[in-house]
């Protein structure tokens, strides 16, 4: 039988270790993703490169039986949306921060564990705009939900990986546009 002041001890330890709320595991650095996204009903598959090191994120998204599009994002706020298709379309959006940093979920408010896709998840609200679900043991995203409907469900991640750097070009249409709206102007 337990000592009174043994049992005191361990219900100090079991309850202090019971209220420490898990911590999201910052991105690493440079990583690659495989993500199959649900934009309420409307399926893509997105092939997700993140690069902080370069201050870089791309992002190549297929669209079910439909188009293969390029959204590449820069740390100074400059992101292209664009085709490599006949179509040669090119949108340029400036945006007052870059890309997301690694410690982005920093403040998220914890909202406990779910089973999800299979996973036993922590899971964190950040900013009242999504809900991300990370894996209890491997600390690796499983799933991040927008409040805009928009599910991302994450097949692969690759940490260390890293996209040639003549990939992460944008097609000189692009700046050629760009060039004309000034001269326009």
């Amino acid at each position: 039988m337990m000592k009174p002041i043994h049992f005191l001890i361990f219900l100090l330890l079991v309850f202090s270790v019971a209220g420490d709320e898990p911590v999201p595991a910052p991105w690493p650095e440079q990583f690659h993703a495989l993500m199959l996204m649900n934009k309420s009903g409307s399926l893509e598959i997105v092939d997700l490169w993140y690069d902080w090191v370069n201050g870089r994120n791309f992002n190549i998204i297929q669209k079910q039986l439909g188009k293969l599009t390029y959204d590449l994002e820069w740390n100074n706020g400059t992101s292209f949306y664009y085709t490599l298709d006949e179509s040669r379309t090119c949108r340029i959006v400036h945006f007052e921060v870059g890309i997301l940093r690694p410690n982005w979920l920093d403040g998220a408010k914890y909202l406990g564990q779910r089973h999800v896709n299979g996973f036993l998840c922590n899971v964190w609200e950040k900013v009242d705009f999504l809900w991300y679900y990370e894996d209890v043991v491997t600390k690796r995203p499983v799933q991040w939900i927008f409040y805009t409907g928009r599910e991302a469900h994450v097949m692969t991640f690759e940490v260390g990986a890293v996209l040639e750097d003549e990939k992460w070009q944008a097609p000189v249409y692009c700046f050629q546009k760009e060039e004309k709206k000034k001269n326009i102007e």
